[in-house]
C-alpha cells in the first residue's frame, strides 16, 4: 500500500510496485506518509513487532503532521526493530503491549 487518497468524503487505498528509500518491499514507510498526507492531525499509526528499520520514517511524517504514534513495548514484541526505530527516533507517544495498544484504538483517544 503506498497511496490513501480522500475520495468522495472517504479514502481509498491504491497498491503499487516500485522502489522505495527504505529498500524494503513491502515497505510500510509510503503507506504513513501518505497518511500523514491525507489524515494529518487525525493520523493515528500503530508499530508493532518487526524487523528493521522500515516503518521509523513514516511514523516519523505522522508524527510531523500533528499525528499521533504508538509502538509495541520491547517486552512483547518478537523482533522490536521496528517498534524499537520508532521508539529510537522519539516520536512514539507511546509504548505499549499489544492489549493496551487495542484499548486505546478501541477508546478513540490518543495517547
Amino acid at each position: 500500500m503506498t497511496c490513501v487518497r480522500l475520495s468522495d468524503g472517504g479514502a481509498a487505498i491504491r497498491l503499487r510496485q516500485g522502489v522505495v528509500s527504505s529498500g524494503c518491499l513491502p515497505s510500510v514507510d509510503p503507506m504513513l506518509g501518505s497518511v500523514a498526507q491525507v489524515f494529518g492531525a487525525r493520523a493515528l499509526a500503530i508499530m508493532l513487532s518487526g524487523m528493521g528499520r522500515d516503518g521509523a520514517e513514516g511514523a516519523r511524517q505522522v508524527h510531523d503532521a500533528g499525528g499521533s504514534v504508538v509502538a509495541q513495548d520491547q517486552t512483547t514484541s518478537v523482533v522490536w526493530g521496528m517498534p524499537g526505530a520508532v521508539v529510537s527516533s522519539g516520536v512514539a507517544a507511546a509504548i505499549l503491549p499489544p492489549e493496551a495498544i487495542g484499548r486505546l484504538i478501541a477508546s478513540q483517544r490518543r495517547p
